[in-house]
């Protein structure tokens, strides 16, 4: 199977990483300056689960061409249209893509610029960022990737994407009800992103305060309802771990989006809140708490932008 990943950044290389050292055939699409860093450095990842540093393969946009089986997008929500454009010269008869973005809005743009069957359904769950030296940081000991497809023409590069991972020590899925796994994850990460950006807090310390804990729920609950609804009702077992984390009044964990809003930048609150509240109000439910959380963020990407 050969593999192209796009950029080497936190997600894409830390993943691409692990795949590579095992020895899929891996390359990645990525700019001037990050070809020569590699080049240079190698990729280099610390991580508990132990660093890596190796040569990899690379590739810049105006040499791409078909020729690969997969390909991993691992991008913003936000950086999509460009994402796009920039892997769509790999696309080849039977390439499929695997998109590693947070929400479910993403599938219907893929879907309209390459064909559902080139369209795979994936997730990941995973603190990892790259610093300004180059080097990815897998922060604690959680990851998982999901993976499946969503046509019956993505069975074979689905478990032959399965098959590399194997050789891998990261924990993966191949779920024949990967849009149910990714309606799991955006009905959590959106209560989880919402409270935390909203109260500029962790969700232990949103969990501990007056009413956090019933806050959170609540948004989860409507968010249940609202997948349900759209004929991806989610397991017990995950239903039962997300209440966990939010009712866990010891956690430290704050979302990313809050550690991007912490840090001045661009976040993808309409890709994820803005999206899930869509999707609650067509379902005749609506949720306060990600309502509000929409328009705080809304406000501050306005002034961002203006500034």
């Amino acid at each position: 199977m050969k593999l192209l990943v796009l950029g080497a950044g936190a997600i894409g290389g830390y993943f691409g990483g692990r795949l590579a050292a095992a020895g899929t055939d891996v390359t990645f699409l990525v700019r001037p300056a990050r070809r020569a860093a590699l080049a240079r450095d190698g990729l280099r990842i610390t991580s508990p689960a132990g660093d890596l540093t190796l040569p990899v393969q690379t590739v810049e946009a105006g040499a791409l061409a078909p020729g690969y089986d997969v390909i991993l997008l691992t991008c913003k929500a936000y950086d999509l249209p460009s994402a796009m454009d920039a892997i769509a010269p790999a696309v080849g008869p039977g390439t499929v893509i695997v998109p590693m973005l947070n929400g479910m809005a993403h599938l219907d743009a893929l879907d309209a610029r390459f064909g559902r069957d080139a369209v795979m359904g994936g997730a990941c769950a995973i603190s990892v960022t790259l610093g300004a030296d180059g080097v990815i940081r897998h922060m604690d000991p959680m990851q998982r990737i999901q993976f499946g497809p969503r046509t019956p023409a993505q069975a074979a590069p689905a478990r032959a994407l399965a098959d590399a991972f194997a050789r891998t020590s990261v924990p993966h899925e191949l779920s024949d009800a990967i849009e149910t796994a990714m309606w799991e994850k955006v009905a959590f990460l959106s209560v989880a992103a919402a409270s935390t950006c909203l109260f500029r807090a962790s969700l232990g310390e949103i969990a501990r305060a007056p009413g956090g804990r019933d806050a959170a729920l609540h948004a989860l609950e409507v968010n249940i309802a609202t997948a349900t609804h759209a004929g991806h009702r989610p397991r017990e077992a995950w239903e039962k771990f997300a209440r966990g984390l939010l009712s866990n009044e010891a956690s430290t964990m704050k979302s990313s989006m809050l550690r991007d809003l912490e840090a001045g930048a661009r976040v993808e609150a309409d890709h994820i809140i803005g999206w899930m509240l869509r999707q609650a109000r067509a379902a005749g439910l609506d949720s306060p708490l990600l309502a509000h959380a929409l328009v705080m963020l809304s406000a501050y990407e306005a002034r961002r932008t203006a500034s």
